[in-house]
């Protein structure tokens, strides 16, 4: 688990699109939502699930490397 993950051609074209889809989507809250502490909410949220979607990837299709 606290290895490290080096991106391969396949995970680096899904991390794209992943980050892609959620900045498409934060565009969109962004305009229609009104300021105030639920949007900011919503915006951490986003990070959160944009950063455990990236390690869904990482963990899941890229070979795990250990620390020497």
């Amino acid at each position: 688990r606290l290895g490290f993950h080096p991106a391969t051609d396949e995970t680096r074209v899904l991390h794209e699109t992943v980050r892609t889809k959620f900045i498409n989507l934060a565009v969109q809250l962004n305009d229609i939502l009104p300021d105030g502490r639920e949007k900011s909410l919503v915006f951490t949220a986003l990070q959160e699930a944009s950063m455990w979607s990236n390690a869904a990837i990482a963990c899941n299709l890229a070979p795990l490397v250990l620390p020497e």
